[in-house]
């Protein structure tokens, strides 16, 4: 019969004989398995932050911005040509069915200026459907409505970080803010909504009806002119049916012909990030894969070791054999020996991969978050190689003969 407890002990009295030995062996799983829980911490903080992004700038988005236009041959890009207008947008929330929301843009930076403080900001001109569109909700006050659009009223809604700059902990909503030395009512302030990937401050802005911003702030080369319209999908099942209606839409209302280039583009804001997300996801687990190869190496530095061992204690499994051992009480004091190694390397390998994803958080600002899932994965994976690794020296120290053993020198 098979005595485990006696077995153990005899495994872990040959590994504290060669500390030194057992320490640098257990050297490869720690790197491994600290490099592998590292790098899907890597790989899980990115996938986060765009997924924040994501929901910081709404969920099934469409942007449609103007043409290009060209000048002594040279064509200058989207959104260089004005040819969207406010009744563009009212006419795609009206005839696109796959449409939920519409929030046309004029936008431009203006001094703000409140008391004797002043900040300079971006002021987007605007239509109550910003909101909704990008999933924006007030901390305060209320947003502005379409009577105030018609009207061009003087009224605003302010992202924190202006309120931070002109009121510091002062309740801001129902004071009067110079807009371009006009004055202009808070009715409302925007709940924060944090930095974009590329660091724009979102909460430093400022929205106004889109009336107001074009014909009292920045004016325009035409009345009704937009800069920019993003348009928010029912669903996201629905967004290629949005963007082929707005297509279609836009096609038909600038009268553009079959073999015309279109004065306009449409983006999908959402397959976008959806797809930086995908190639995020990919990375990561390359970059764990990699991490990993440090782990087969570790293994076969145990399987190494081990085979090293097995020759060193020839006599010893001699010995053992004679007195009574049986062959799986062999095969089971290596096998423990090199599980216990893998397992200890996998141990001090997870603290050593927590440690550094929060060193690299600390000194590289970058995000990392260390699931429970991939540390179970990581020492799971470790036990593995320590079972797949030792079993081979295991099965050879097994099958000596206890005869020629005990005569080897």
């Amino acid at each position: 019969m098979i005595s485990i407890p006696s077995t153990f002990r005899i495994s872990l009295r040959a590994l504290r004989v060669n500390k030194m030995r057992s320490a640098l062996t257990m050297l490869g799983i720690i790197i491994g398995v600290g490099a592998v829980i590292t790098m899907l911490a890597v790989g899980t903080g990115a996938r986060e932050r765009i997924s924040a992004q994501m929901a910081s700038i709404g969920s099934n988005l469409l942007i449609v911005l103007p043409g290009s236009s060209t000048s002594g041959g040279i064509r200058m890009g989207s959104g260089t040509q004005s040819t969207l207008t406010l009744d563009d947008a009212e006419a795609i929330l009206r005839e696109c069915p796959a449409v939920s929301d519409v929030a046309p843009m004029f936008n431009g930076v203006a001094q703000v200026v409140y008391g004797n403080q002043n900040w300079s900001t971006g002021v987007i001109g605007t239509t109550p459907g910003i909101l909704p569109v990008r999933d924006w909700s007030l901390a305060s006050g209320r947003t502005f409505t379409d009577q105030d659009v018609r009207n061009a009223t003087k009224v605003c809604l302010l992202g924190q970080t202006v309120v931070d700059n002109l009121f510091g902990n002062a309740d801001p909503v129902g004071q009067i803010i110079r807009i371009k030395k006009i004055p202009f009512t808070v009715i409302g302030v925007l709940a924060v909504k944090g930095q974009t990937d590329r660091g724009q401050d979102q909460d430093d802005t400022i929205f106004v009806p889109i009336t107001t911003a074009q014909k009292k702030i920045f004016g325009t080369p035409f009345v009704g002119m937009v800069r920019s319209m993003t348009v928010k999908a029912r669903s996201a099942d629905l967004l290629a049916a949005a963007e082929e209606q707005i297509n279609d839409l836009l096609t038909q209302r600038h009268r553009i012909g079959p073999r015309q280039e279109k004065d306009f583009t449409v983006r999908n804001l959402t397959q976008m990030m959806e797809a930086r997300e995908e190639a995020t996801q990919v990375m990561g687990m390359l970059l764990a894969a990699i991490a990993s190869v440090s782990l087969l190496v570790g293994g076969i530095g145990i399987m190494n070791i081990m085979l090293v061992s097995v020759t060193e204690r020839t006599r010893e499994i001699g010995i053992r054999m004679s007195v009574g051992a049986k062959t799986w009480d062999i095969r089971l004091q290596f096998i423990i020996e090199a599980l216990t190694l893998s397992l200890i390397g996998g141990v001090v390998g997870i603290i050593l991969g927590i440690s550094g994803s929060k060193i690299l958080t600390a000194l590289a600002g970058w995000a990392t978050v260390v699931s429970p899932l991939s540390v179970l994965l990581a020492f799971g994976f470790s036990g593995f190689v320590g079972l797949f690794f030792g079993f081979y020296p295991a099965y050879k120290a097994s099958l000596l003969n206890p005869i020629e053993a005990l005569h080897y020198e």
